[in-house]
């Protein structure tokens, strides 16, 4: 695709999208970018810089035309080499390049590609925040401008980018010069050029011929210029701090602070940059030179504007001729004035004023004695102030710098960053308090990496120092455990209660509490079950009162009584219930005596018997149920007289009469097995007319409630054959034991 058509499709898709067309620059303005200011006044559309952007993303592109304004164009491309082929197409347009990370494999390689290649190319690199330190770090020792983070914070970009425009105007090969210095060393320290040779002119050329050899002294001037906006803006960008994400501020809190205060010396940190002076100086006569800086002294022109004033009139002078009194004498005058500004700056809490002042100080008069003593002074001020305003990164910046000039003494370097140290742990300390806080609350407190123990732990690891903090921290998660403790215990979630008991042991809940709760939970558990009891003691009442003995099923009294004898064996009404149950059964056998419902006497009867009824009641009943059945004897022969004499016909000799022809024998229950019980089942029930067992029931079971079920389970599924009287099959009145015994 051609490249000219693509960047033509994104001139407009950013027009319509900023509302706005590319400012036009002035002419006065070309000498900047190797013109001359002839006098034409009419405005140039050119843009004052093209930023060559090797990004694919639309959305990046359009952030850096915003953070422009308009006063630079873009020109995207899509990779290092394409933008390297687009260099130098046009001498009278500053280029830099602007590489989107995202879109770059190797940006150190990269880099160090415009590096080699074009050495005058200002370079920027554009990261996303969670990668911005570490591409900064692995691109050290290249010359790129600055490192920025996506998306683009409009404010320090424009400021960047008019630094790094600066820089790419005094870098240009076209100027007829070459830089000396790096961008990063001419960001680190004060550097005073030497006098330039004869291609500039002299000066008093450049006060009477300024549309010839005046404007190559122009863009001199205007280098210098670029140079310090330059290192101005890079000092904005070094100095501003950034506000993180939030997942970047979640992240601080597993990052270790290490309690050594000569950490903060290690490369984690950058020192803060000394404020730059940089001034060329001019050629000439000494007598202009200092006709000039008398001039400049009279209108209190001392270190502004750039190159007119009277500090470097007297420094020219001086290199001129270095044993000039005249010149000497002005120097100590002009640091005079700015040992009085910069005590005023200082005292006023202007530092960078200060600052700024202190580095033309240096300038006028290198080997000052008063130097030393101001560097200290002004790093006490900045580095006090950080500190009171909780600037922890920025202090250590300035403890750095101070450490590196050798301005402070060791020890006061020492002090301050063990006052740091401990601030970043105590800063260290409340985050990690805070984040366990907040699982505390959310509920989070083992499990995953984002857990209040998990953030517990980092305090642990602090040391001593955060020991208080670990302990009150663990103490919030033992006590918010032992809630959801008790919470699940009133829900009745037992494997909850002994997962939360647990987490309480294990974050230090003490024996005496764990056991206060235990009997606790106990005293719960036995007045929940004494309640319950009450309740199926009064359903029980109530069903034996509506006359509900057997039936329904699940909703009768004897239903109720069997629940209440598994719930609680010895709750009073048990036994009053029981003989309740036995009377009414026995007097519901008697009304069917005499309705001559004789089926279900022996139901009633047997179930009577079962809740311990009285025996001579049961027995009265079976007495009328047998003159019931009896029937007047016939005129016979003997024999047959003899043969109904011989018929069994009371139950108990029914019963003798019986013949199992199937049986089953019953399961052994797994928990009774397990544990070795044994026991026994006494079960009665009535055989039908078919030979099947009916009404089965529990009259006695020892131990209760263990095989019951599986006793009754294997009854139902015997089979008998019928006992036939009078070729009439009848029902049979049945007890069966059933002995479980584990050890066979």
């Amino acid at each position: 695709m051609d490249t000219r058509a693509v960047w033509v499709s994104h001139v407009e898709r950013q027009k319509n999208f900023l509302g706005v067309n590319p400012v036009p620059i002035p002419a006065s303005n070309r000498s900047l970018d190797g013109g001359n200011e002839s006098g034409s006044s009419t405005p140039s559309a050119r843009a004052a810089a093209e930023i060559i952007a090797v990004s694919t993303r639309d959305d990046f592109l359009l952030e850096i035309g915003e953070a422009l304004s308009g006063q630079s164009s873009v020109r995207p491309v899509d990779s290092v080499e394409t933008a390297l082929d687009q260099i130098g197409g046009n001498r009278r347009t500053t280029q830099l390049i602007a590489i989107d990370a995202r879109d770059v494999q190797d940006v150190r390689g990269a880099v160090e590609r415009v590096n080699s290649q074009a050495s005058h190319i200002v370079v920027l690199v554009f990261a996303n925040p969670e990668a911005e330190k570490s591409t900064a770090a692995g691109l050290k020792g290249t010359n790129v401008f600055a490192v920025l983070a996506l998306p683009i914070d409009k404010r320090k970009a424009a400021a960047v980018l008019e630094g790094a425009v600066a820089d790419a105007v005094s870098r240009r090969p076209a100027q007829g010069q070459q830089r000396a210095q790096s961008a990063s060393d001419f960001r680190a320290s004060i550097t005073v050029e030497p006098a330039q040779q004869p291609e500039v002119g002299g000066y008093g050329a450049l006060s009477e011929d300024r549309t010839g050899g005046g404007s190559k002294q122009m863009i001199l001037i205007g280098g210098g210029i670029a140079v310090v906006v330059a290192a101005a803006a890079a000092w904005f960008f070094l100095r501003s701090p950034s506000t993180p994400p939030p997942a970047a501020v979640e992240k601080k809190a597993n990052v270790s602070i290490a309690a050594n205060p000569e950490n903060i010396a290690d490369d984690n940190v950058v020192a803060e940059p000394a404020p730059i002076v940089d001034m060329q100086l001019v050629n000439g006569t000494v007598d202009e030179l200092l006709e000039k800086a008398r001039l400049a002294m009279r209108e209190r022109r001392y270190t502004e504007p750039n190159n007119d004033n009277a500090l470097l009139f007297y420094r020219s002078a001086a290199k001129a001729d270095a044993n000039n009194g005249e010149a000497k004498d002005g120097l100590r005058r002009v640091a005079a004035v700015l040992s009085a500004r910069f005590d005023e700056s200082l005292a006023a809490g202007r530092y960078d004023e200060a600052a700024l002042a202190l580095a033309h100080l240096k300038a006028a008069t290198p080997d000052d004695e008063r130097v030393g003593s101001l560097d200290a002074k002004l790093a006490t001020a900045q580095v006090t102030k950080m500190l009171a305003e909780g600037n922890l990164d920025r202090a250590a910046s300035l403890v750095k710098g101070a450490q590196q000039s050798g301005a402070v003494p060791d020890q006061q370097i020492a002090r301050w960053k063990q006052e740091i140290s401990r601030r970043q742990d105590d800063a260290k300390q409340k985050k990690l308090v805070d984040l366990a806080q907040d699982r505390i609350k959310d509920g989070k407190l083992t499990d995953g990496d984002d857990s209040a123990k998990v953030y517990a732990e980092q305090l642990k690891d602090m040391g001593p120092s955060a020991a208080a903090s670990y302990q009150r921290v663990m103490r919030d998660i033992g006590n918010t455990a032992m809630k959801k403790a008790r919470e699940a215990a009133s829900q009745g979630r037992g494997p909850d209660v002994e997962r939360w008991l647990a987490e309480a042991r294990s974050a230090g809940v003490s024996a005496a509490e764990l056991n206060s709760f235990q009997r606790d939970l106990s005293a719960a558990k036995q007045k929940a079950a004494a309640a319950e009891a009450d309740r199926i003691a009064t359903l029980a009442r109530d069903r034996i009162r509506e006359g509900k003995l057997l039936d329904p099923a699940n909703d009768s009294g004897a239903y109720y009584l069997n629940a209440l004898q598994n719930a609680d064996p010895n709750h009073p009404y048990l036994t009053t219930g029981n003989r309740d149950l036995a009377a009414k059964l026995v007097d519901r056998a008697n009304a069917a005596v005499r309705a001559n419902k004789l089926d279900q006497v022996e139901a009633d009867l047997a179930q009577a018997r079962r809740y311990g009824a009285d025996g001579n009641a049961i027995q009265a009943v079976q007495q009328a149920v047998a003159a019931r059945k009896t029937v007047p004897s016939r005129a016979s022969t003997g024999a047959q007289n003899t043969a109904a004499a011989a018929a069994p016909s009371a139950p108990a000799d029914l019963s003798k009469s019986l013949k199992r022809i199937r049986s089953q024998d019953p399961e052994y229950p797994e928990r009774a097995l397990a544990q070795k019980i044994n026991g026994s089942v006494t079960v009665e029930f009535t055989v039908n007319a078919k030979g099947e067992p009916t009404d089965v029931h529990v009259v006695a079971a020892e131990p209760a409630g263990i095989f019951d079920r599986s006793a009754m389970a294997a009854v139902k599924r015997w089979r008998y054959a019928p006992v036939v009287i009078d070729n009439v099959p009848q029902e049979v009145p049945a007890r069966a034991v059933i002995k479980f015994n584990s050890q066979e």
